[in-house]
């Protein structure tokens, strides 16, 4: 069958390893055909144009400026993406006959095109649910549920999930959560659909680990900790602060950062004001790079504010279990992530607003003989629940006769 998938994420071919690209390659597996719809940025200065591949075809539609810009600027490109999404699908794939459409969010604005096609194709539509805005922006303080822009952004969420013949949500707790506060939705199309990607073997042997440790300038005799990814206000920054000054006296532990966001200017702030010398800050890496430097370490971190009232669960979750990293979670009390760790037997999990709480995790860590047991169980979680071929099924099966009829 032909899908079409509309994503803000910029799609330069298939071949890339993330949670959509690694999706659309599992449709393929299966003799389907993707339309991946992409943007391209105004500041790449190339047109809309259609990419024809053997088994795929990529429309880059050209946007205004969503990343790397002001707050105002990126607000206005996501309110027209939807208009020129619409635009360049009638021009360049009017005539194909679609028969699922899957987009993600963000943004909530892709309603007009959804809706449009849905009634044009007579196709079914799914909703893969990655944040539920604007509640997370109201959590954080960025506006009210007074203001005009919640209002219509709250508009939209209403209608995308009215349109959506099924809604993907990434774990139980976002279910219940979509369900408690929108009880107009039908629940039977409601269900859970993690992020997932296709796993695969990235280990090194102990001699790599420690070459690549002594490339960065990386400690050989201390337990290692990586963040990694965007460094923003979903992540709490100034807890993380917090927590890295907690821990400039131990000498057992070294904490890698890398990543870039909003907040990054106040890790380097910090760090150029205390010269804690346990912590590394390394801007967003190629990557290829990345790959390369959490494998070597021993434990990932994921971060999340402690005002979030929804329930978060963070994609970078990922790539800590497809190198065999336990986790250790920092997060508000509404996500269910710190209780899939927990209960997986692949890390711990502290409030994010509790230091002493993440001050007693990093001590049993460090006191832990079983951390290669914590990996290995993380790398078999995210095989058993996290792969793409488990998000597919889920996809498909959502259809029940369609989902047979295709296979």
């Amino acid at each position: 069958m032909n899908v079409l998938f509309l994503t803000m994420n910029v799609f330069t071919d298939i071949e890339m390893h993330n949670i959509y690209s690694d999706l659309m390659k599992e449709f393929i597996r299966h003799g389907h055909r993707p339309y991946i719809v992409t943007p391209r940025e105004k500041k790449m200065n190339q047109p809309t144009e259609l990419i024809s591949f053997e088994k795929y075809n990529l429309l880059k539609v050209q946007t205004g400026n969503i990343s790397s810009s002001s707050l105002i600027e990126k607000g206005i490109s996501t309110v027209t993406l939807s208009k020129k999404y619409y635009k360049a699908i009638m021009k360049y794939l009017e005539n194909i006959k679609f028969d699922l459409i899957l987009y993600s969010t963000p943004p909530i604005t892709l309603v007009k095109p959804v809706k449009k096609l849905k009634k044009k194709l007579n196709c079914k539509t799914y909703l893969m649910l990655k944040d539920i805005f604007p509640q997370n922006a109201i959590d954080l303080e960025m506006f009210s549920k007074m203001s005009p822009i919640y209002i219509y952004f709250r508009i939209k969420e209403k209608a995308l999930y009215r349109i959506s013949d099924y809604i993907g949500c990434m774990s139980p707790a976002n279910v219940d959560y979509i369900l408690e506060h929108n009880p107009y939705i039908d629940k039977e199309k409601v269900m859970v659909c993690p992020n997932g990607i296709d796993p695969i073997d990235v280990s090194v042997t102990d001699d790599s680990k420690v070459k690549i440790r002594e490339k960065y300038s990386i400690p050989l005799n201390k337990k290692v900790f990586v963040y990694g990814g965007n460094l923003g206000k979903p992540q709490g920054i100034p807890f993380l602060i917090e927590c890295l000054k907690s821990q400039k006296e131990n000498d057992k532990v070294f904490f890698l950062i890398v990543g870039d966001g909003t907040e990054y200017g106040k890790i380097e702030k910090y760090l150029n004001y205390e010269e804690q010398k346990n912590v590394m800050l390394l801007k967003k890496l190629p990557k290829e790079d990345y790959d390369r430097i959490i494998v070597s370490c021993d434990i990932g971190m994921i971060f999340l504010d402690r005002r979030f009232t929804i329930p978060n669960f963070p994609s970078r979750l990922l790539s800590y279990m497809q190198v065999g990293l336990p986790i250790l979670a920092v997060t508000d009390q509404n996500t269910d992530v710190g209780n899939v760790i927990v209960e997986g037997g692949f890390g711990w999990w502290c409030g994010s607003d509790d230091l002493k709480g993440f001050c007693n995790a990093i001590d049993i860590i460090c006191k832990s003989n079983q951390l290669d047991q914590y990996g290995y169980n993380s790398n078999c979680y995210l095989k058993k629940n996290y792969s793409v071929d488990c998000v597919y099924k889920k996809i498909m099966l959502s259809f029940k006769k369609e989902a047979y009829e295709y296979e």
